[in-house]
């Protein structure tokens, strides 16, 4: 990590996590790394290193599998890191970082202080470190109440752990070993530096402090992880366990409830009453002789409840009024089809709602029911007339009926010829005729007297005329070329895609597999890609004249759907290569058998399978780690196998992680795949030969298949220059 300040912070980060991926694997390097990182950051180190590195501190000094004693060897140089970032520190992620590290740092710091952790070597002398400790301890403790929620849940944590560290412990404890061993006991009445008695009481003091936010603090997120850090403290700590107890049964989660009660509120009573109540459920079943627990059983009742009856009067609705006593209900009444009476149409003029209106109220003429979403008209019209009575239904349509035909046998209503009009414009769009006399033929004949002369004749024509069907035809449609057939074709099978991500296969029926399966059988994924990964392979054989020639040539290659589709393929696949692995085998198994029914009908067919699977095998290839399974299911479900492919495999080994990820695979399809187990031997071979570190484990495969080609080897280079390579016989399958 010395020259890591030349480089970009991402490249930084970059080397950070393939550091902490070897720690990961060996614990045995956790101190080194600790050792390295430390150097890069600081109060002026760039915000994401600083988040990094005490994450990775936090992660280091928790986890189990590293021992305590190496815990105890990192943590002197690691404080003064500590201290000197909490000092200066505003970032609340870093903030989190550091208080959880000290959290787990301060009983390995007593206990490396301690003459009786150590029998052998006596540490009582480093006050340098316990001085470092002892400040971010301050310092922590006065951050407490000036730090967003998420900080002091950190603080909660570090005091619970300075409590357990500065308290005496029950015998039961030391059954469970780890870093909870650490108490008051282990130091000695005479140490030079630790005073077991001012330790107890600054103990006393903090219990104090965490009991404190259970009474009076509205803050549901820091009750739930004070209630959190109670059980072990009660559980290991008998002379604390009843002040412990007594706060437990004092608190009240509906001192957080206010008028009105808010969602948030609601949320967080329920939460710090059932942590309350699973917590004292807990301590009731460990010790359920204790004379306390009918008063846990009886606190715990009483809570439930109160809060059941505070949420059940907030959402219950108002009570029933009472009915009236004289008689008179106030409900609406059932109407029966005798009761309805239509009532007829008065003068006129009437327009057409009022002749559909069947009742008096006035007020539903003024609604716009065109505010209303058609979706919304169409459900009430339909549960409406579902639920109407046929009599009802019966008397209103014959009603309606009754007033049409008054209507229609009414007299026109006698107009004033002087104002009615002579003449209508035709290039009015909006015009609607009213209803007056017709003009006799005196007043026909002097308005087409007073009209200007046309500076052409036009031909008469008759009203029937204006009446009569015309011809009509539909444009000519747009030429449909290659590049929009193309493009349309592409936008369908992105919309299949994008619906099939969202269809949810678990508990879905699967399908047998084959190649003369149905594809459009069901609507699961399966069939969706099947149609796909068959528009790829077989849409375009026989339709399209591409030579192998032409293929080769990318330039005068045209776009053509199926490569569009292997392409949209291609990148489904690699957005989650595990999860849709078999979406990649279907799809070569696909090519594999059209370039076979190719191969047999002749011809000069560019064949896919080959290339589509060095591509995708190039595709995952840098993304496996030594865990990873989906290469060896990748090799063995493939159709088809070869050299090509299996050099691939090979030139992994240059990476010394996933050598034995290579070499397990290639072990498989010996086993596995006898057509292809000499090919797969000759690629351990290789591996040998050419990667000097993966011998040791490539030999112990040869030793079993091919023990003269190791021995000749062997021989050979002892002797100062390489054996010959025995080859396979290059066999597919």
């Amino acid at each position: 990590m010395a020259t890591s300040s030349a480089l970009s912070v991402p490249d930084q980060i970059r080397q950070l996590n393939d550091a902490r991926k070897l720690v990961l694997g060996d614990v045995k390097y956790y101190p080194s790394v600790v050792r390295g990182i430390l150097p890069i950051i600081g109060p002026k180190a760039p915000i994401e290193l600083r988040r990094w590195v005490t994450d990775f501190l936090a992660e280091a000094f928790a986890t189990p599998a590293l021992p305590n004693s190496e815990k105890e060897t990192m943590q002197p140089y690691v404080l003064t890191t500590l201290e000197s970032l909490i000092e200066n520190e505003v970032d609340a992620q870093v903030l989190r970082n550091v208080i959880q590290t000290a959290a787990s740092i301060y009983p390995l710091a007593m206990r490396w202080m301690s003459v009786a952790s150590l029998p052998i070597i006596n540490n009582s002398y480093d006050t340098v470190t316990w001085e470092r400790m002892v400040s971010i301890k301050q310092k922590i403790l006065q951050l407490w109440d000036n730090v967003p929620p998420t900080v002091r849940i950190c603080c909660i944590k570090f005091a619970q752990r300075v409590v357990l560290a500065q308290s005496v412990a029950s015998g039961a404890e030391h059954r469970y070993g780890g870093g909870l061993d650490v108490s008051l006991d282990k130091v000695p009445p005479n140490h030079q530096t630790l005073d077991p008695r001012t330790l107890e009481a600054e103990a006393s003091g903090l219990l104090d402090r965490m009991l404190s936010i259970l009474q009076g603090n509205n803050d549901g997120l820091l009750v739930d992880a004070t209630l959190n850090c109670l059980s072990i403290m009660v559980r290991t700590r008998p002379a604390m366990s009843s002040r412990i107890l007594n706060a437990l049964l004092n608190f009240n989660p509906l001192q957080a409830a206010n008028s009105p009660l808010t969602p948030k509120t609601k949320v967080m009573i329920k939460s710090m009453e059932k942590t309350a109540r699973l917590l004292l459920i807990h301590l009731s079943k460990r010790d359920p002789h204790n004379p306390i627990v009918p008063r846990i059983q009886q606190h715990v009742e009483g809570t439930m409840r109160m809060v059941a009856e505070l949420f059940d009067s907030a959402g219950r609705k108002r009570p029933l009024e009472p009915r009236p006593q004289d008689g008179y209900d106030a409900k609406r009444p059932r109407i029966e089809a005798s009761q309805i009476q239509i009532p007829p149409l008065g003068p006129g003029p009437h327009s057409l709602a009022d002749v559909f209106t069947l009742i008096g109220n006035d007020g539903l003429k003024f609604f716009d029911v065109s505010q209303v979403p058609p979706s919304l008209v169409a459900r009430i019209a339909v549960n409406t007339l579902s639920r109407l009575d046929a009599q009802v239904l019966a008397k209103a349509v014959d009603g309606v009926r009754g007033r049409l035909e008054t209507l229609n046998n009414s007299p026109p209503a006698e107009l004033n010829p002087n104002t009615a009009p002579l003449g209508v414009e035709e290039d009015e769009d909006d015009y609607e005729p009213d209803f007056y006399q017709a003009e006799d033929t005196e007043q026909i004949l002097n308005k087409l007297d007073s009209a200007p002369a046309p500076a052409v004749a036009e031909p008469i024509i008759s009203l029937d005329d204006t009446l009569g069907l015309r011809s009509f035809s539909l444009p000519q449609p747009q030429q449909l070329t290659p590049e929009m057939a193309l493009n349309a074709g592409n936008g369908t099978v992105t919309r299949v895609l994008d619906m099939m991500k969202s269809l949810d296969e678990p508990g879905t029926k699967k399908q047998k597999a084959g190649f003369s399966r149905l594809a459009a059988s069901s609507e699961s994924r399966d069939s969706w890609m099947t149609i796909l990964t068959r528009l790829a392979t077989r849409s375009s054989a026989g339709l399209e004249e591409i030579s192998v020639k032409a293929e080769a040539d990318e330039s005068s290659r045209p776009p053509s759907l199926n490569n569009s589709i292997r392409e949209i393929l291609y990148n489904y696949i690699m957005e989650d290569f595990r999860k849709h692995i078999d979406v990649a085998v279907s799809w070569l198994c696909e090519e594999w058998y059209n370039d076979k029914v190719q191969q047999k009908a002749g011809g000069d067919h560019p064949l896919y399978y080959e290339k589509c699977t060095l591509r995708l095998i190039d595709g995952f290839l840098p993304y496996l780690h030594p865990q990873d399974k989906v290469l060896t299911r990748f090799l063995s479900e493939i159709p088809e196998l070869n050299r090509a492919i299996l050099s691939r495999v090979k030139h992994m080994c240059r990476d010394p992680s996933v050598t034995q990820l290579a070499l397990t695979s290639l072990l498989y399809l010996v086993i596995m795949r006898p057509p292809i187990k000499e090919a797969a031997l000759d690629t351990v071979q290789d591996i040998w030969t050419d990667y000097e570190d993966a011998r040791t484990m490539a030999g112990k495969y040869l030793t079993k298949y091919r023990p003269l080609f190791l021995e000749n080897a062997t021989n050979g280079q002892g002797n100062g220059s390489p054996a010959p390579v025995p080859a396979g016989t290059a066999i597919t399958t």
